[in-house]
């Protein structure tokens, strides 16, 4: 979203964001106000509400929306999530006069509650009897059904057009309780000109990648979270045959990745929680592979970033990944939950250094054709176009042109 924000502004449209907390200094980002009797009430039906497993509809500081500066003066009101301390009931009266855009980052806004149904597609019939109950959002009592029914009560009563990253979310979108909006296919774009491929040999040295050690690079934020596969990425580099690991070395950016290092007794440099950018690059730059064992997920940023730098991936067959990584292009994809697939594809793409060098250019050449942040940007505008009927060939006024809500 602050990217897409970013883009926008760059673009000349005057897009702010409103939000529940502000975490970063601008005049274009406002907080939403909140004041103490509004959280007083908050707290009380939250009560009632999280013991009867519906998470969130205390949040009725979500119609005050309506009452700020930001939304009024908006020609757009763009969605980014409302699973994170908003109410969906006020979506109604939020898209009643506004032209309103809502982007899908998972499959919470039309389940029951959880973000992610692994191999559960109850949510096409209507939710109950939840299998998983403790997946995010997790809810104390299974309302599911109830909730489904009331997300269904509010869609009937709102205006939205949908955005899905993935192809995967534009399948699911079109199934469910949103097949009533217009659903539009937009990926996620990846600055370009920030991830783009270095010299390998340089980025390994300013690391202190060992000469003549293949490198392994991935993400241990949230290993431990099942949906981001920790498990299985643990038992693969395990399984990995002697003479492999005795070669490789891997690369851990975020936290969390000390105690997966220890269990696979492979060398490993662990860079801690990554901010810069450029040290981000440097570090898919330096590696040969990029590994991402997760279980679910929609159009992972990490995999974006690693295709821009030139990094084959490997992965699982699993939700938007495989519009990513595309065997024997871009990548390995192995089925989903076989720990032995997704080692071998570790294995063959290490062996195979004209492979991997092939896939490099393949995955440079995609990312700039298909996933650039300008192309993302002017999709947008497109889509803002025709939803305010503009002729697309009349000069446009842009000033205080959308809004953008986290």
């Amino acid at each position: 979203m602050y990217s897409l924000h970013l883009g926008l502004r760059k673009a000349e449209i005057d897009s702010k964001i409103l939000c529940k907390l502000k975490k970063i200094e601008s005049s274009h980002i406002q907080q939403i106000p909140r004041n103490k009797r509004i959280k007083i009430v908050e707290f009380l039906i939250k009560q009632v509400t999280s013991r009867s497993g519906l998470n969130d509809i205390n949040a009725v500081n979500t119609f005050n929306i309506k009452k700020t500066n930001a939304y009024q003066e908006a020609d757009i009101f763009h969605i980014h999530g409302m699973h994170r301390g908003y109410s969906y009931l006020a979506l109604p009266s939020l898209t009643e006069h506004k032209p309103t855009v809502f982007t899908l980052h998972d499959m919470w806004s039309f389940t029951g509650h959880c973000s992610y149904s692994y191999d559960c597609d109850r949510w096409k019939i209507g939710c109950g009897k939840c299998p998983y109950p403790k997946t995010h959002p997790a809810v104390e009592r299974d309302n599911t059904h109830l909730e489904w029914k009331l997300k269904d009560w509010v869609y009937s009563r709102s205006n939205m057009t949908i955005i899905t990253p993935s192809s995967w979310m534009t399948k699911l979108a079109k199934e469910s309780l949103l097949q009533r909006f217009p659903i539009h296919h937009i990926p996620n774009g990846i600055d370009t000109e920030i991830y783009q491929p270095l010299d390998s040999q340089m980025c390994r040295s300013v690391l202190g990648v060992p000469s003549g050690k293949k490198a392994l690079m991935f993400v241990a934020a949230s290993l431990q979270e099942r949906r981001k596969g920790g498990d299985l990425l643990t038992q693969a580099l395990k399984s990995l045959p002697e003479s492999v690991k005795t070669q490789i070395v891997l690369l851990l950016i975020g936290n969390g990745g000390e105690a997966l290092a220890e269990a696979v007794d492979i060398p490993t440099l662990n860079f801690g929680f990554v901010t810069d950018k450029r040290l981000k690059t440097i570090c898919y730059s330096a590696a040969d592979l990029f590994i991402f064992p997760s279980r679910e997920d929609n159009l992972p940023l990490v995999l974006q970033e690693s295709m821009a730098c030139g990094t084959p991936m490997v992965s699982f067959k699993i939700g938007g990944i495989p519009d990513l990584v595309r065997p024997g292009i871009t990548g390995y994809l192995a089925e989903a939950e076989n720990v032995e697939d997704f080692r071998n594809g570790i294995v063959q793409l290490l062996d195979d250094d004209s492979l991997r060098q092939e896939m490099s250019q393949q995955c440079r050449a995609i990312a700039e054709k298909e996933y650039s942040s300008e192309l993302q940007i002017q999709r947008h505008i497109e889509l803002y176009r025709q939803l305010l009927q503009y002729d697309v060939k009349e000069d446009i006024d842009y000033s205080s042109f959308p809004c953008a809500l986290a």
